[in-house]
């Protein structure tokens, strides 16, 4: 596949999941997907859905970049995995620095289940999608839990009536091929052509992704 804009996709997702987990193989596979594309995978250099993602970028014949630090004095960060072997690293100093770089190296994200890390990291890229909203970065909510977690921040949080672009820039997908279809249109989109046959519904999805 032809990407002309984009290149290089971010993961974000859950450092404990086990390499014989449901969430690592989707990783794994979304990875190798995209990687077979000829998109850079870019992940934060831990294990569970990092590590996954470079595994997966390799099997698809890609490239893994990361962006690490290595830390003094946090008890609960997983830092770098030796078993996460990307083809480049970025050391940075600190966890937000490491943060804004996994935002600036990809130019699409995947989110995937995860914890407190990942949500922070949900936050940021979704805040960034808004603010650029018409010029953002394909923006990827991987998994089926993302359908009560969206539609409940839509109920509950002053999204829908004040910010309603923000429901724009999301895709909920649930297969690797949907996460290939997603940033091939947005991509499309990006380089001039209309988007309108494949306007987000007010949810944030399309009917493709289905």
């Amino acid at each position: 596949m032809d990407f002309k804009r984009i290149k290089s996709v971010t993961f974000f997702g859950y450092a404990n999941a086990t390499v014989d987990s449901k969430l690592y193989k989707e990783t794994y596979e979304v990875a190798r997907v995209l990687a077979e594309a000829g998109l850079t995978i870019v992940n934060g250099g831990g294990p569970g859905v990092m590590r996954a993602a470079t595994d997966g970028a390799h099997a698809g014949g890609g490239i893994a970049e990361v962006a690490t630090f290595y830390p003094e004095f946090i008890e609960n960060f997983e830092g770098k995995d030796p078993l996460n072997k990307a083809d480049k690293e970025i050391i940075l100093s600190n966890y937000v620095t490491r943060t804004m770089k996994l935002l600036e190296l990809g130019n699409a994200y995947i989110v995937f289940n995860g914890g407190t890390g990942t949500l922070s990291e949900f936050g940021m890229a979704w805040g960034l999608d808004y603010l650029y909203f018409g010029h953002h970065k394909p923006f990827v909510l991987y998994g089926e839990q993302w359908h009560p977690i969206m539609e409940s921040l839509v109920t509950n949080m002053l999204i829908a009536e004040q910010r309603p672009e923000s429901l724009k820039v999301y895709k909920i997908a649930t297969t690797p091929e949907a996460v290939l279809e997603a940033l091939s249109r947005h991509d499309e989109y990006l380089s001039g052509k209309s988007e309108e046959e494949h306007a987000p519904t007010p949810t944030g999805e399309t009917a493709f992704l289905d």
